[in-house]
């Protein structure tokens, strides 16, 4: 059916004046005529009957308005589902994230992107840096927020904000009560580190810091699971490290580990967000500018208010 028949069979309703709703149409009221007529045909009742002083809907066509309305609204939302999908407006996104992305990314940036595009819905993974690229290479993501940069040339990324790491030991190791250490200190101190593939671009600003300070680190324990690693550093007297986003989280958590500054040098790590070269989403490009407009791109976070626990970034 036409959906120019129904357009005009609403305006006959509502204007109750054929004159006046071929005016309303940009029609010549022969062709608004016809219209009902073809109208008629299609449904196979008349609709509408129309004297010298009146227009008036028949039964039939009381019956068929309601319809005839709901049809052209269902038309229209379609249309701009369509319109929004292609726009990057609607739609579905797979969200990979870190602890540091959690607590300084991602709450302004979904806030932003639900006030401005509520028909965005963001799928949301929390995974260590170097499951995401996995994720990412093989399609499993759209965007990772990580610690990079990647390094694979089919990835592409861009820096959000800088954040300090620091040394995390427990209540009996001789740091406990120092706020800041220096790092080459460590060359005295044994520590816990994870494997490289979990986190590529931390564990290379460890050792990188380490040999700016002209060290080898005594790595007495490899761990990758946070938990063991808080009860590997406590019953050692170990050091581990972490991002201060993690380190923040220590001073109130109540297990005992704490967080020491290292300095000379510091060792730093950037935040980023990561996604696949191929992928040409407008949805994706939507994020990426969302996390621009909520201004969460910037700054360099702190080790300030302290809130709650875990070890490993």
């Amino acid at each position: 059916m036409d959906i120019r028949l129904l357009e005009s069979f609403l305006a006959i309703v509502e204007e109750r004046h054929f004159g006046r709703a071929a005016a309303r149409l940009h029609l010549a009221q022969p062709t608004l005529s016809q219209h009902l007529q073809r109208l008629e045909q299609s449904v196979g009742a008349k609709l509408v009957d129309r004297s010298s002083h009146a227009v008036e809907l028949t039964d039939a066509g009381s019956a068929f308005e309601p319809n005839a309305r709901a049809v052209l609204s269902h038309l229209s939302k379609a249309t701009r589902s369509a319109r929004a999908a292609a726009e990057g407006h609607l739609g579905s996104l797979a969200v990979g994230f870190n602890f540091a992305a959690a607590h300084h990314i991602l709450p302004a940036t979904l806030q932003h992107l639900r006030h401005r595009h509520p028909g965005v819905r963001v799928h949301l993974e929390e995974l260590r840096s170097g499951p995401q690229l996995t994720a990412l290479a093989d399609g499993r993501l759209d965007v990772g927020l990580l610690y990079g940069p990647p390094t694979a040339p089919d990835l592409r990324s861009r820096p959000l904000m800088s954040l300090r790491l620091c040394g995390v030991v427990g209540p009996m190791h001789r740091w406990a009560h120092r706020p800041a250490a220096p790092f080459m200190e460590l060359a005295r101190h044994p520590c816990v580190l994870f494997d490289r593939g979990q986190s590529p671009a931390m564990y290379d600003a460890i050792q990188q810091a380490a040999a700016q300070a002209g060290i080898e680190l005594d790595v007495a324990e490899l761990a990758d699971d946070p938990a063991a690693t808080g009860v590997l550093v406590r019953a050692h007297q170990l050091v581990t490290f972490a991002s201060e986003s993690r380190a923040v989280q220590l001073a109130r958590s109540g297990s005992g580990l704490t967080p020491v500054r290292l300095h000379g040098p510091v060792p730093m790590l950037d935040l980023h967000a990561a996604w696949h070269a191929d992928n040409g989403s407008p949805l994706l490009q939507l994020f990426l500018d969302t996390l621009e407009a909520s201004g969460t791109s910037r700054g360099t976070a702190t080790l300030s208010k302290p809130t709650a626990a875990s070890v490993q970034a």
